[in-house]
Parts: C-alpha cells; sequence; structure tokens
C-alpha cells in the first residue's frame, strides 16, 4: 500500500476535511483496479473507509469516464431501493487533481469477477446471483426517474439512434487501424431504428462485477456500481448489452477469464427471457438492440488498446481490440438473422 501518483493522500485529506467529512489520521491509498475504466482507489483513516473513482490519466475519450454523471444517478439513487454506495463528496471540477473525483462509503461483500472467483459457488449460489441481477436490473428500469430528480439526466427521445451515431464517432476517436464492417453494421443500424421504445435509467455497463454482493448470500446485490455511462434511455440497451458480455471474445477485452462469460451461467438469451418475465415486458427488436451491443463492445475494445498505446498501463490492454473484429461481425449476423448471445 503506498502512494499513487493519480491520488495524492494530503491534498485527498485536506479536501475531504474542507468537505466537512470527519477524518481521523492520515490516509492510506491503494489502487482497487484501474487502466481500462476509471481508477478506482480504496481509502481509509483510522476509523473510516471510502472508494474513491478518478479517470486514467492519459488516452481520454469524450464522453466516457464522466464522474460528474456517475455522481448525479448515484445521489438520485440514495432514496430508491436500487442498491448503491452512499455518495460522500465530490470534486467536480477536478481542482485537486487536474481531473473530476468522487468519494464514496465503500461497501464491504463479494465481487465476482473471474472464472476463478465464480468457482467458490455453487451452482444454487449461481443460480440465485443471477436471479438477483436480474431483479436489480428491473428494479433500476422502474425508478420514476423524475421523482428523484433526474428528468433532466439525459434525452431519451431518439436515445437508440444517438446511441448509434455516438458510437460510430468513439470508433473515429479510438480506432486503431480501419474495418469497413464497423461502417456497415453503423448503417443497418441506422436503417433499423426502434419506431417505440421504453425510458429509464439505464446503467450502461451492467454485468455481475459492477455489483458487490452479499458474502453471506450472492443472490442479494449490495451495491451496484460503475454508473459513468448511466443516462436516460432505453432500457433493452442495457439488457442487450449485459447479454452480449456473456461472449466468450469478452475475456480479450478484459485480459482474463471473466466470471461473467462462464458457461454456468445462463445463455444471454434466457437472461433476456428472465428480464422479460420479470418486468412483465417484451425484448421489442431484439436483435437490433443486441447488434447495437456488439457495436459497443466492440468499439470499447478497440478503445482498450488506443488507450494503452497513449500510455494507460494495463495487463493485456494491447491485445483488446483482437475481439473488435469478433463483436462488430456478430452484430452484422445478428442484424442479418443468425443471431446468438
Amino acid at each position: 500500500m503506498s502512494e499513487h501518483p493519480a491520488l495524492n493522500s494530503v491534498q485527498l485529506r485536506d479536501f475531504l476535511v474542507r468537505e466537512g467529512v470527519p477524518v481521523s489520521g492520515d490516509l492510506r491509498v491503494e489502487l482497487i483496479s484501474g487502466g481500462k475504466s476509471n481508477l478506482t482507489f480504496s481509502v481509509r483513516d483510522d476509523v473510516s473507509r471510502w472508494v474513491v473513482r478518478r479517470p486514467p490519466t492519459s488516452g481520454l475519450t469524450p464522453s466516457a469516464h464522466d464522474m460528474n454523471r456517475e455522481w448525479a444517478v448515484t445521489s438520485a439513487l440514495q432514496s430508491t431501493d436500487v442498491p448503491v454506495a452512499r455518495t460522500v463528496a465530490i470534486d467536480s471540477e477536478g481542482v485537486v487533481f487536474g481531473a473530476p473525483f468522487t468519494v464514496v462509503e465503500f461497501v464491504d461483500g463479494l465481487i465476482i469477477r473471474t472464472a476463478e472467483d465464480l468457482g467458490a459457488l455453487s451452482d444454487d449460489q449461481i443460480e440465485r446471483n443471477i436471479d438477483g441481477l436480474v431483479d436489480t436490473l428491473a428494479r433500476l428500469h422502474s425508478v420514476d426517474y423524475r421523482s428523484v430528480g433526474l428528468g433532466e439526466f439525459g434525452r431519451p427521445d431518439g436515445f437508440a439512434a444517438r446511441q448509434v451515431k455516438l458510437w460510430a464517432r468513439q470508433w473515429g476517436h479510438v480506432k486503431t487501424r480501419e474495418l469497413d464492417d464497423v461502417e456497415r453494421l453503423v448503417a443497418e443500424l441506422s436503417e433499423r431504428i426502434p419506431t417505440e421504445a421504453g425510458t429509464t435509467i439505464v446503467h450502461g455497463d451492467y454485468r455481475v462485477d459492477n455489483t458487490i454482493l452479499s458474502a453471506d448470500d450472492p443472490g442479494v446485490v449490495r451495491a451496484v456500481v460503475d454508473w459513468e455511462m448511466s443516462t436516460l434511455g432505453d432500457p433493452l440497451t442495457d439488457v442487450a448489452l449485459m447479454c452480449v458480455y456473456r461472449r466468450k471474445p469478452f475475456d480479450r477485452v478484459v485480459g482474463f477469464e471473466a466470471a461473467w462469460t462462464s458457461d454456468r451461467y445462463p445463455s444471454g438469451d434466457e437472461i433476456a427471457q428472465r428480464y422479460a418475465t420479470r418486468t412483465g415486458g417484451d425484448l421489442g427488436d431484439w436483435d437490433f438492440y443486441l447488434a447495437l451491443a456488439n457495436l459497443k463492445l466492440g468499439v470499447i475494445a478497440e478503445g482498450i488498446t488506443h488507450r494503452a498505446r497513449a500510455g494507460a498501463a494495463s495487463d493485456g490492454a494491447e491485445r483488446a481490440a483482437e475481439a473488435t473484429g469478433e463483436f462488430i461481425a456478430a452484430g452484422l449476423n445478428t442484424l442479418r438473422g443468425k443471431h446468438h448471445v
């Protein structure tokens, strides 16, 4: 446990004191995760423990790593039955470290990230876990976003069309080579935008390792984390992304054998059906949503390699873009009636 160049403990302590947060003794800073997305730190004093999140130090892309967005939605959800960490403080202007950061209460629990982590669970626990994950996502999507102060959080009208354009633009920012299939997928998605869609709070990055589970019962989600992609939009984009994350090429994106790609979990299609049953809704033009999720994941994979080449240190990140072509091809196949998740 030592100082990290992206988070100076003395400056952080001064900030917390100015914000009226009780601090006892010096702060100890430990990097929990970082490189591919926001940097996440565990911070302790002699009494309390917090989690601090800030963007990476290099290779930023527009709209990603949005700390203010994360803060707005998690603050609004404090009064709901969606489990989130208690919010503590934010430097929204990036005054202290040159980039915005958030401080929330540390939530103790179980994090299932790797296939090895999943190996500690029985089949019954995994069954409970998937039910808990689907139930929590359904609860998020049922929140009356206006009543919790998020009426201006996003522009839900035309959400799906803007998502296609957003990820096409992101591709332009992060591509490390030309891939004609990306343009093809964007074009075909653009011609198939759903005419009707619901509007809810959307997490934007939902899967098992973006939750903290009860150590006693992996069916209980104690906190949903990593909200920097959240907005108001079509809830089926959340469901489809959760399902496409189940595909094995995602292992190359994260650089290890992920728990969420394990065949011990139900298939993506079965998870989607569980969500539909839980909410009493339907899945609309499901192939469109799956193809959009594949586009998003393909661009995310490319972006990880792009940031690695720009100097953001992360094990295996140079190889993440190897998965891009597979996700883009899967998106095209899905729109052409050959989908599988």
